[in-house]
C-alpha cells in the first residue's frame, strides 16, 4: 500500500487517543501476510486482457474484510470508507491519487470469493500455520453448535421463506435459520472445523464431522449425550477409543442440594463445563465483536463461506490476544 502521509493523516495524527475500530484495523493490518492471502486469489481473478484494468487484489480482498467485520452490505461499506478516517487508512486510500471501488465491483469480487470457495481455502491454510507453529493442538476437541437467525417474513418478491433454512424449537421459543456446528481445539481453543446446517438439524447429528481421527477427548453440552453409541463413532476403530466428556442435564445431576459432604456430581459437571467453556469464545467474537447475529446472505454455502472468513479471524484474534506478536506466514 501506498505510504504517503496525506494531510489528513498529519491532522489525524495529532489526536490524543485512538479508537477501538483504528486500533483493531492496525492489529489486523499488521498481523494478515497480504502477499498470500491475495496469492489464494489470484489464480480466480480477473486478468485484465481486455476491458479496463482490474483492481489491485489487495485492494478488493481488504475492503471484504471491513464488509465481513463489520456486517455492512455493499453499498453500506462503500459509503463507511468515504466516511470513516480508519476504514480509508486501512485500505490505503488518497483521493488524490485514487477512489473508493464501488459497490458493483465489491459484488464481483465477493462472488469470486464465494465461487471459489476461497473461505475454506484461507481456513485450512492458516490452521496448518497454527498447528505446525504449536497453536492447535492435538488430542482434545470441543464440539458446540449456535443457532444464526434468517428472515422468517414472507414479505418479498418470490412470497416464500429462504428453502435451505429450516426452523427450531429451542427451549419455548422457536426460530428460524441456519446452525453453525465447530470443533473447537480443546486445548488452545482455536477453530479447526467448522460445519453449516438448517436449523433443524440435531447438534448431535453433525459431532462426527467435527471430530479429529487422533483425538483422544472431546466435551460437548447434554445436547451431544449419547454420541459415543451412534454407528459412525461405534465403527470407528479411533473414533471409538475416544473418551466422551459430556455435561449431563441438571436433572440428571441426583445429589441433593442438601447433601453435607462434598457434591462430587456436580464437582464433576463443573470441571467438564470449565474446560467447555472454551467453545463459547468463538462465538462471542463472531456474533458480538463481527456482529453476526443473523445470515447475511440467501442459502447455505455463502453464509458458510462468510463464517470461515469470520472463525479464521477469531482464531486470529485469538492468536494476538495471547501472544502479541505479529503471525507466521500462511503454510502451502
Amino acid at each position: 500500500m501506498n505510504g504517503q502521509q496525506t494531510f489528513s493523516d498529519i491532522e489525524y495524527s495529532m489526536r490524543k487517543r485512538t479508537t477501538k475500530r483504528e486500533a483493531f484495523l492496525d492489529a489486523m493490518d499488521e498481523c494478515i501476510v497480504w502477499d498470500e492471502w491475495c496469492a489464494l486469489i489470484e489464480p480466480y481473478y480477473f486478468k485484465g486482457k481486455r476491458g479496463r484494468p482490474p483492481m489491485g487484489i489487495e485492494k478488493m480482498l481488504r475492503m471484504y474484510l471491513l464488509q465481513v467485520w463489520f456486517n455492512l452490505s455493499d453499498e453500506g461499506v462503500e459509503e463507511a470508507i468515504y466516511d470513516s478516517y480508519a476504514f480509508r487508512k486501512f485500505m490505503g486510500i488518497n483521493f488524490t491519487e485514487c477512489q473508493v471501488p464501488d459497490a458493483t465491483t465489491l459484488l464481483h469480487f465477493r462472488r469470486i470469493i464465494e465461487d471459489n470457495k476461497i473461505g475454506e481455502k484461507l481456513f485450512a491454510a492458516l490452521n496448518k500455520a497454527f498447528e505446525e507453529a504449536g497453536f492447535i493442538w492435538r488430542g482434545g476437541t470441543i464440539v458446540d453448535a449456535a443457532i444464526i437467525a434468517a428472515p422468517s417474513s414472507t414479505k418479498n418478491k418470490s412470497g416464500k421463506r429462504d428453502p435451505e433454512m429450516h426452523q427450531t424449537k429451542k427451549g419455548s421459543q422457536w426460530y428460524f435459520g441456519m446452525k453453525a456446528h465447530i470443533g473447537v481445539d480443546a486445548g488452545t481453543g482455536m477453530v479447526h472445523t467448522v460445519e453449516v446446517t438448517p436449523a433443524n438439524v440435531h447438534d448431535v447429528d453433525m459431532a462426527e464431522k467435527l471430530i479429529r481421527e487422533d483425538d483422544d477427548v472431546v466435551y460437548g453440552d447434554s445436547g451431544y449425550l449419547g454420541l459415543q453409541k451412534r454407528p459412525e463413532i461405534r465403527d470407528n476403530k479411533n473414533k471409538a477409543k475416544i473418551d466422551f466428556r459430556i455435561n449431563r442435564r441438571p436433572s440428571q445431576v441426583k445429589t441433593s442440594d442438601t447433601y453435607a459432604g462434598i457434591n462430587w456430581e456436580k464437582k464433576i459437571e463443573h470441571d467438564k463445563s470449565s474446560v467447555r467453556c472454551k467453545v463459547e469464545h468463538p462465538f462471542l467474537t463472531v456474533k458480538q465483536t463481527f456482529g453476526y447475529r443473523k445470515v447475511a446472505y440467501k442459502g447455505l454455502e455463502k453464509n458458510r463461506n462468510r463464517l470461515l472468513f469470520l472463525f479464521s479471524c477469531s482464531n486470529i484474534l485469538m492468536y494476538l490476544r495471547g501472544t502479541r506478536r505479529v503471525p507466521m506466514p500462511l503454510v502451502g
